[in-house]
């Protein structure tokens, strides 16, 4: 991988050295699990969860959202994820959505990342 894919993906949250050793140093295999992320449909579930007040719905979304986020390495996703997860669990409504506010720019930066990593392929 190339330093200035690498640089973008970090300063994204992704923990680059990590995620390629969990794909055992196969770039192409994380650059087509990059791009999956895209398509994964949890975060419009979670949104649209969270904007019908659907408890178990934002809940099975956030925690999909989490495992992925794990399994890429995008560290601060997972942990905003993490967080939010708990939170409604604990049935705190106010707290998991206030998170948003967070998770949705990080969202959007990696998002951007991965499109412009898969336009300069």
């Amino acid at each position: 991988m190339d330093a200035l894919k690498k640089k973008r993906l970090s300063d994204a949250g992704i923990d680059v050295d990590n995620a390629l050793e969990r794909f055992m140093g196969n770039e192409a295999l994380l650059d087509r699990f990059l791009n999956k992320f895209l398509a994964d449909e949890s975060y419009p579930q979670l949104t649209q969860a969270i904007s019908n007040h659907d408890l178990a719905a934002a809940i099975t979304a956030s925690h999909s959202l989490k495992g992925v986020c794990g399994n890429l390495s995008m560290t601060q996703l997972y942990d905003l994820f993490t967080r939010q997860v708990a939170a409604f669990r604990a049935g705190d409504w106010e707290t998991a959505v206030t998170l948003m506010d967070m998770i949705i720019p990080a969202f959007a930066k990696v998002c951007e990342t991965i499109q412009k990593g898969a336009a300069d392929a």
